[in-house]
């Protein structure tokens, strides 16, 4: 295994947590992992190692998500949203899988621009200027769109937090659907 195929693989959990955030569906998020995967290896040769291999594999995610749902619309694709997809769950903590719904279903009450930007930079912590790579924006609207993500459901921040370092037991959610 050679080095670029090690650093990849270390980057794998951080891909499929995004992948499902961003698809709502497991078989969906391993497919776009796969395309990223494939995608990277066939173009490994525009990276440098001592580049930010993360926001690279992202911007690749990013857009071949971008280009899927682009394609569905196109073709008249129905995708069926379900809302019993297997959330998350951490086995220590009982809670933890409400916690996860309820940040799940409070994420689905903003724009999808600013859920990007928030489990870009909450759940994952890259910064500003790795987001705006990734997303191919200025780094102006990624705070723009932090801004307003965290301005209309305050609770995301906090949860996301306490998910990443310990599940808490409050449950998040909003109880009106805004979008941006």
């Amino acid at each position: 295994m050679n080095d670029f195929s090690s650093l990849l693989e270390k980057e794998i959990p951080r891909l499929r947590r995004y992948a499902r955030a961003l698809t709502h569906d497991v078989f969906r998020a391993d497919d776009l992992v796969q395309d990223t995967l494939l995608r990277a290896i066939a173009q490994q040769h525009r990276s440098r190692y001592d580049s930010n291999l993360r926001a690279w594999l992202f911007t690749i995610m990013h857009n071949q998500n971008v280009n899927g749902v682009r394609r569905s619309v196109r073709e008249g694709v129905a995708v069926e949203f379900d809302d019993k997809w297997p959330f998350p769950t951490t086995a220590t903590d009982p809670t933890g899988r409400l916690s996860l719904r309820d940040l799940d279903r409070a994420l689905a009450c903003i724009s999808e621009e600013q859920r990007r930007v928030i489990l870009l930079i909450g759940l994952e912590g890259t910064s500003y200027q790795e987001a705006a790579v990734i997303l191919e924006v200025p780094v102006g609207t990624i705070r723009s769109r932090v801004f307003r993500g965290r301005e209309l459901l305050p609770v995301v921040e906090i949860a996301v937090h306490q998910i990443r370092s310990a599940p808490a037991n409050s449950q998040t959610g909003c109880s009106t659907r805004h979008r941006a």
